[in-house]
């Protein structure tokens, strides 16, 4: 096991390395300049500051001028593989580099917006298992009886729903109908504990009831497939409650495979949730994200990346781990 778990950690530094080379480039064949775009701002800053502005002539060259000093002031007037090295370098330190608007270490910026993301994601996940598993379950032991269809068309409808629209609805017809919207003023949980669960439950129960669809599906299908071994019809001839067949027997072997969805959704909520954020105005990495991929903000859109990356890694490797813990038959050599 010791072995085992040496490898897996081992094989996460290739895999985030190959990670890293695909962040940091293909961000820059993205269409548009992040120094493009500094200078046309500064542009219209200085245009909106003096009554008249000049279309022609010594325009060109100053805006030149000023990208060419942009570019040599953040370290862009190199080949981008020399960045890449460099960048690497200062991660190998420690150091996720700067933002290259506001020059501020990228980070802090991550650990600001970490834990909210964090905490949205598990809130999420726990909406999700306390709805999913449930209904999960006893669609598996009524399976195809009027309760499973009702439960099953339930289940397919929460993975059709897109969570903008959803999450749209709740904030405009509430509004509407009864002059009532979810709160969109955010406070940090050490600030204001009720404030900041009335703002984060609402999101994180759309999340949660969008993927419970998913993990009831899932956790059906394993039920199903577990009822059906001998050593459960074993169980049932031997006179056993349904209850003790069921807890004892059926989910232990059930819920291992359902652990690796639960474990590979939280790393996507967290990242992922990019809209959801948007609307319910929630300060987290998804949000960060889109403002940097707007902005062309190349270290923040690099180092979210290879953050999500190693964070999927570790979790796939707590997982197996669990997996040995859950069914002592499971063994790595």
């Amino acid at each position: 096991m010791t072995a085992y778990i040496i490898r897996r950690v081992l094989l996460i530094i290739p895999t985030l390395f190959i990670v890293s080379l695909l962040a940091f480039f293909l961000i820059r064949w993205i269409p548009g300049d992040v120094i493009d775009l500094m200078v046309a701002i500064m542009q219209q800053y200085v245009s909106l500051g003096s009554e008249t502005t000049s279309t022609t002539g010594g325009g060109g060259e100053v805006s030149e001028q000023l990208a060419r000093k942009l570019r040599a002031q953040l370290g862009l007037d190199v080949p981008a593989y020399v960045q890449y090295f460099r960048w690497l370098g200062e991660v190998f330190q420690g150091n996720l580099g700067e933002s290259l608007w506001t020059r501020q270490p990228v980070g802090a910026d991550i650990l600001f917006r970490l834990p909210v993301s964090l905490q949205l994601g598990l809130m999420a996940i726990i909406f999700s298992l306390l709805i999913g598993l449930p209904v999960g379950i006893i669609s598996g032991i009524r399976a195809d009886t009027a309760t499973d269809n009702v439960l099953r068309s339930g289940s397919i409808g929460m993975i059709c729903i897109p969570d903008f629209w959803l999450g749209t609805m709740v904030v405009v017809y509430p509004a509407v109908w009864w002059a009532w919207a979810p709160p969109l003023f955010f406070v940090r949980f050490a600030d204001d504990p009720i404030g900041n669960l009335s703002h984060m439950f609402v999101p994180a129960l759309i999340q949660g009831m969008l993927l419970s669809g998913i993990t009831m599906r899932f956790t059906r299908t394993m039920m199903l497939e577990v009822l059906r071994q001998d050593y459960i019809r074993t169980a049932w001839a031997k006179g056993l409650r349904e209850r003790v067949i069921v807890v004892r027997h059926v989910l232990k072997n059930a819920t291992i495979p359902v652990m690796t969805m639960i474990g590979l959704q939280l790393p996507v909520l967290i990242g992922g949730a990019v809209i959801v954020e948007k609307i319910f105005n929630i300060p987290g990495l998804g949000s960060l994200l889109i403002e940097a991929l707007e902005k062309r903000d190349y270290p923040v859109v690099t180092a979210i990346n290879l953050l999500m990356a190693g964070f999927v890694l570790t979790v796939n490797v707590l997982i197996d781990i669990a997996y040995a813990w859950l069914d002592p038959r499971i063994r790595y050599d």
